[in-house]
């Protein structure tokens, strides 16, 4: 049984992390596991940003085309890079217990954003995290700042930049914990939809993979997941819109908190929805029309 993967080595923690439960929820198993290393062209094409290039589906493109074709049976990803529409056939199926949805700050000059210098230099590549940012700092030279994880601890140790941000959830994956200087409140600096949570998307129908994988999907991610992906859904999310949206399951409750922002963090709309976890995907196609209808039918566009 093959998992496809990228190479990068957040990448190979999630794929040997969902090799391990698989292995351990089928204690008698009678098949082997293979993980599988595939270049995609988001990691190949280092030097823009990823909305000059084609956006988040880069990362997961030539993965796909192996998991449709039969090549590998079921791919691993960070839930926060998967575009809302998979190509037909495909699905994001299950998904692994969530780890921490907060983003971690990371500076040798400052514990906060708050405490950074006037004029100080910020390295990030997502916009959420850039608008984010100048919305509270707008004093801040906030650049684009691409690479893997370790890049990007080398270069801030080098001095490219003074600070940046990263998951906490892919640090502590990596075990890195110890280089996150603080960590941002999601109240006030939410995450992005699907942060913290590893995805399988595997081929519709394919019951046998199906019932493998039953055993090592986690609920409360999955009904956090669907709502999530149901916002990002209905805003047509993409690598050009800064969007924040966060689900928390209590229970048979389901707390959702939507922001988006225009990406000098200037202008800001912001919901809240409380509703039965059942009812996830409706909560979260409803909190993205009320902030649609709150924002306007330019806000996208806007900055587009």
């Amino acid at each position: 049984m093959r998992i496809g993967t990228r190479g990068s080595e957040l990448a190979l923690a999630q794929a040997h992390e969902l090799k391990a439960r698989i292995e351990a929820a089928h204690s008698t198993q009678e098949f082997q596991i293979e993980i599988v290393v595939i270049s995609t062209t988001g990691d190949r094409v280092q030097d823009r940003p990823l909305s000059e290039i084609g956006g988040k589906g880069l990362f997961t493109l030539e993965i796909e085309e192996q998991l449709l074709d039969g090549r590998i049976d079921m791919a691993v990803h960070s839930s926060k890079d998967m575009p809302t529409v998979l190509p037909d056939g495909l699905e994001l199926s299950v998904f692994l217990p969530r780890e921490n949805v907060a983003d971690a700050f990371i500076s040798h000059i400052a514990g906060a954003i708050e405490t950074l210098p006037r004029g100080a230099v910020v390295g990030s590549a997502s916009l959420r995290r850039q608008a984010l940012i100048k919305r509270i700092r707008p004093d801040l030279n906030v650049i684009n700042y691409r690479g893997n994880v370790g890049t990007r601890l080398r270069k801030l140790r080098e001095g490219a930049v003074d600070a940046t941000l990263l998951a906490a959830a892919g640090l502590r994956r990596l075990g890195l914990g110890e280089h996150i200087t603080s960590l941002l409140p999601v109240d006030s600096f939410p995450p992005a939809p699907g942060q913290g949570a590893i995805g399988v998307e595997t081929r519709i129908g394919d019951t046998r993979i199906g019932d493998i994988l039953a055993k090592v999907n986690h609920r409360d991610t999955a009904t956090a997941l669907a709502c999530e992906r149901a916002y990002l859904g209905v805003l047509d999310g993409s690598c050009r819109t800064p969007i924040a949206g966060l689900a928390t399951i209590l229970e048979d409750k389901l707390d959702f908190h939507g922001l988006i922002l225009s990406p000098d963090g200037c202008e800001t709309h912001e919901i809240r929805i409380v509703g039965e976890s059942s009812e996830a995907v409706a909560i979260g196609v409803e909190a993205a029309g009320r902030l649609r209808a709150a924002a306007g039918a330019d806000f996208f566009s806007d900055w587009t």
